[in-house]
């Protein structure tokens, strides 16, 4: 991974294995809308598991070439019309400038084509409303690319260890977010309260959505939520603190903080952690780095009866969402994700977002 991916959380793209569960050709999808970088990192999972990028458009024609540079053979669309009426396209990648997000979705499910956008997938409920509606009329997807969790090795192996009981049932998440705000770095959208819909909505939907995985929950209550601007006064609209505390229906608890305060000392853009309390044993996630001692990630710890554990599995895991969201998409089932979890993750970002205590 480059410095520049390190140190910048908006050009984090993890690149894995290629483990392709489709033969060449077979699955072919577009990438729209390059707003946030993470759309890399949605491409390079999308065609190690075998899928096919045929075509790439953005209003800024820079961005696609750009695009086009890093995956040779992708062709420039002139229109997004040029995608949505391709019928060899499946699937269309997008990470839209967030207000947006809805509206692209819309158009491609009525174009009879799934959706996978990168998250915070809303920015309003009454967009959640729309993509609800939208999904049950055409049976199309409106799949998430919660990054922290799917495209993390050491929270995908986190999440085999939960299924296999090393820690019994998990009864509560401690979620921590920090990043790197990179201020001149970032497009003004960045700093549009109405365009990226606050902290909670945004990164705080990755904690949320680690949440609802993890304890098995099919919907929570958000509590209690704050959020803030301590540190970044020329940019009265961002929130550079949030945190929540969430019950689930099934009595598991979450508390999560998410930042954008990581100091420049920090060798990565944010030192992201999780640990999960079960009722016999618990699990710790050093996603990135393994401060002042290791700077490789995707760092387990793991405490039950048997004893103390500490794996290290950058480059052993892979990341089984992406073959499972195509095989999805060619046979209409729900392995990578279900779209009752996409959604209800997104609701309850929402949620924390609309009832926080602005500090």
């Amino acid at each position: 991974m480059s410095d520049m991916q390190k140190n910048d959380g908006m050009n984090y793209a993890p690149k894995g294995k290629p483990s392709p569960v489709v033969a060449a050709g077979e699955f072919a999808f577009a990438a729209i809308a390059l707003d946030h970088g993470h759309i890399y990192g949605m491409a390079n999972g999308l065609t190690e598991a075998g899928a096919t990028l045929k075509w790439v458009y953005d209003r800024d024609r820079g961005k696609a070439e750009a695009f086009a540079k890093a995956f040779p053979g992708v062709r420039i669309a002139a229109s997004e019309d040029d995608i949505m009426g391709d019928p060899e396209i499946r699937l269309v990648a997008a990470a839209a400038v967030p207000s947006e997000r809805c509206g692209l979705g819309l158009r491609v499910m009525d174009a009879g084509k799934d959706y996978f956008t990168d998250k915070a997938p809303f920015t309003t409920l009454g967009q959640l409303a729309s993509a609800r509606r939208k999904a049950a009329e055409t049976g199309r997807k409106y799949m998430v690319y919660y990054s922290e969790r799917i495209h993390v090795e050491s929270a995908v192996y986190a999440g085999q260890l939960i299924q296999e009981g090393a820690i019994g049932r998990v009864l509560q998440v401690i979620g921590l977010g920090p990043h790197r705000l990179n201020a001149p770095s970032r497009p003004d959208w960045f700093f549009r309260k109405e365009k990226y819909g606050g902290i909670l909505c945004d990164i705080g939907s990755h904690q949320i959505e680690q949440f609802l995985y993890y304890a098995g929950c099919s919907d929570a209550q958000v509590l209690h939520s704050k959020v803030a601007n301590y540190a970044n006064p020329d940019y009265p609209e961002l929130e550079d603190f949030g945190d929540a505390t969430l019950a689930g229906d099934n009595r598991a608890t979450q508390y999560f903080r998410v930042d954008w305060l990581t100091p420049d000392g920090l060798s990565t853009w944010g030192d992201g952690r999780t640990t999960i309390l079960g009722t016999e044993g618990y699990i710790e996630l050093r996603k990135y780095v393994d401060i002042a001692r290791d700077r490789t990630g995707d760092h387990v710890y793991l405490v039950n009866r048997a004893g103390e554990f500490h794996e290290e599995v950058q480059g052993k895991v892979g990341f089984p969402f992406f073959g499972d969201l195509i095989l999805d998409c060619m046979h209409r089932t729900e392995r990578a994700m279900t779209q009752a979890h996409a959604f209800k993750a997104a609701e309850l970002c929402l949620l924390a977002q609309e009832k926080a205590i602005r500090l």
